[in-house]
This record gives structure tokens, C-alpha cells and sequence, in this order.
């Protein structure tokens, strides 16, 4: 059980470094300068889809073709990056006026959920589930590994928020997601 655990820690954490998750997490603490907030929607949206990868996971593999989900990254990345540069109600008539904890905590979570889907720490969580045979150990395990590699980031982040301007975030956002989107493209093409 602890080797389930301590595996699924360790490749998650690895795996996540300089991936699009902490990028995601470096923009959305500069944008929202509220690191608890953030963090809190960093774990829902981690417990979740490894938690799905772990128990779903499996099945949907055997239903559905990589190159479908391919496909569904790809338009969620677009989306992103188009909703990315529409500006809020915050960017517009509230300046000066955070936006509430809960709003942040939703936003995040979803980002992430929306960057973790057919992600390789999704993957590595179904197959880490199936080789260890253990669904709890395996999921809190690859959701502490997602933690390790994101919650410096988002201090990171917070700190240099004060830094940088609230347009060019939102540019660099918008960038990020346009560049992932291509990836995922060019994966959904190639078949990979």
C-alpha cells in the first residue's frame, strides 16, 4: 500500500514539471494574487481527475480512442485561450476589487480540470491504479504529487504579482493556451 502511494507521489510530482499545469498555476496567481484560493482549487480539480482517472479511467480507455480525447483537448485549449481574452466584469467596471474567494477557487478548478483531461498525469494515474491494484493509495498519491509540483509555483507567482501588469497576463494566458493547443493539435493529427 505505502509503495502505491510513494510511486504515485513521486511520478506525478516529476511528470509535472514545467508542464502546462504549472503554467496555469503561475498565471492564475498573478491574476488573482489569492494563493489559498488557488491552491484549494488546484486539489479539488487534482482529487477529481485522478480520482476519475483512477476509477473511470480504465473503462473509457477501452470505449473511447485516445484520438477522440486528442480531439477534446484540443477544443477545450481553444476555448480557453479565446475566453482568456474576453474580459471579466473584474478587468472591466470592478477595478480595484478582488474577486471573491469562492469565484477564484471555481475559476481554478476548472481550469485545471480542463488542463488535466488526457493529460499524461491522468494516464500515468490509470495505468499506476491498474498495475498497483490500489484506488485510494494511487489517487491520493498522484493528487499529492500534482500539490508538490503546484503549490511553489503559485507562491511564486503571487509574489511577483505585483509586477506585472494585469494585460500582459492575460496575453501570456491566452499565449499559453494557444501553444498547448497546437501540442494537443498536433497529437490529435499524428495520432499521439
Amino acid at each position: 500500500m505505502f509503495e502505491s502511494f510513494f510511486v504515485s507521489t513521486g511520478v506525478v510530482a516529476l511528470a509535472e514539471v514545467g508542464d502546462k499545469t504549472q503554467l496555469l498555476a503561475l498565471v492564475l496567481a498573478a491574476r488573482y494574487r489569492k494563493p489559498v484560493p488557488i491552491i484549494l482549487g488546484i486539489f479539488a480539480a487534482s482529487l477529481v481527475s485522478h480520482a476519475a482517472a483512477g476509477g473511470v479511467g480504465a473503462l473509457l480507455s477501452g470505449v473511447l480512442s485516445p484520438a477522440i480525447l486528442n480531439w477534446a483537448v484540443v477544443a477545450s485549449f481553444a476555448l480557453m485561450a479565446g475566453w482568456i481574452l474576453v474580459p471579466d466584469k473584474l478587468d472591466e467596471s470592478e477595478e480595484g476589487i478582488s474577486k471573491g474567494h469562492s469565484g477564484i477557487l471555481v475559476t481554478v478548478a476548472l481550469s485545471f480540470f480542463m488542463a488535466e483531461l488526457g493529460d499524461k498525469t491522468q494516464i500515468a494515474t490509470v495505468a499506476l491504479a491498474a498495475q498497483f491494484h490500489r484506488f485510494l493509495p494511487v489517487v491520493a498519491g498522484t493528487t499529492l504529487g500534482m500539490m508538490i509540483a503546484s503549490v511553489p509555483v503559485v507562491f511564486l507567482g503571487h509574489r511577483f504579482a505585483d509586477r506585472l501588469p494585469a494585460k500582459a497576463i492575460h496575453a501570456v494566458a491566452a499565449v499559453v493556451f494557444v501553444v498547448l493547443g497546437a501540442m494537443a493539435l498536433r497529437n490529435a493529427l499524428t495520432g499521439g
